[in-house]
């Protein structure tokens, strides 16, 4: 790879290689390649083998170890629940690309979790944390703090959102339906 600082790329260029350097700000890694996650200027940094991107407009979200993120959960299966990241929580900007993450069963609250589908259900909201980026396709992700977690449930039986009842569980307003969730102390509703 012939890039250097100062080079103008576009998201999802390559930039080098993990052998090389650390990904930083505004770039991602992708099978061993470090690549571009916004428009803008390469910033090599070859004291601490890093290499960044200096947006040209104003950027728009880009995910990091540590953001908040909310999503939809798309799937819940054995020890992961997927989840479709629809944007940065404190960021009215969308997400540079399509993201989605996976929570663990062992990051999806602080206790031990005997069934994953006791947490979340499909087309359930969520709030979770960044723990790891690794592509567009594999964000790792937890529940595991008092204020992520289910901010909006949906009944598994009738696809209405459901009221908060208990600490862990919400009802169907519209068929009566009670279930568990790991809910957020943010939950709405």
């Amino acid at each position: 790879m012939k890039t250097k600082s100062g080079d103008f790329v576009l998201p999802g260029d390559a930039l080098g290689v993990t052998e090389e350097f650390v990904p930083s700000e505004g770039t991602y890694e992708e099978d061993g390649e470090i690549r571009s996650l916004t428009a803008g200027t390469v910033s090599m940094d070859n004291k601490n083998k890093k290499i960044s991107i200096i947006p040209k407009t104003s950027s728009p979200s880009v995910l990091k170890n540590g953001v908040v993120v909310f999503g939809q959960i798309s799937e819940v299966r054995g020890q992961r629940a997927l989840m479709r990241l629809e944007g940065i929580k404190g960021k009215s900007r969308s997400l540079v690309t399509s993201f989605s993450g996976a929570i663990h069963i062992s990051q999806a609250d602080k206790g031990y979790v005997a069934k994953l589908s006791d947490e979340f259900r499909i087309g359930d909201l969520i709030e979770a944390r960044v723990t790891k980026v690794m592509g567009i396709d594999n964000v790792d992700l937890t529940t595991a703090e008092d204020e992520l977690g289910v901010i909006k449930a949906m009944c598994t039986n009738c696809r209405h959102f459901m009221k908060r009842t208990d600490k862990n569980e919400v009802t169907c307003p519209n068929c009566g339906r009670k279930e568990k969730r790991n809910i957020s102390s943010e939950y709405e509703g």
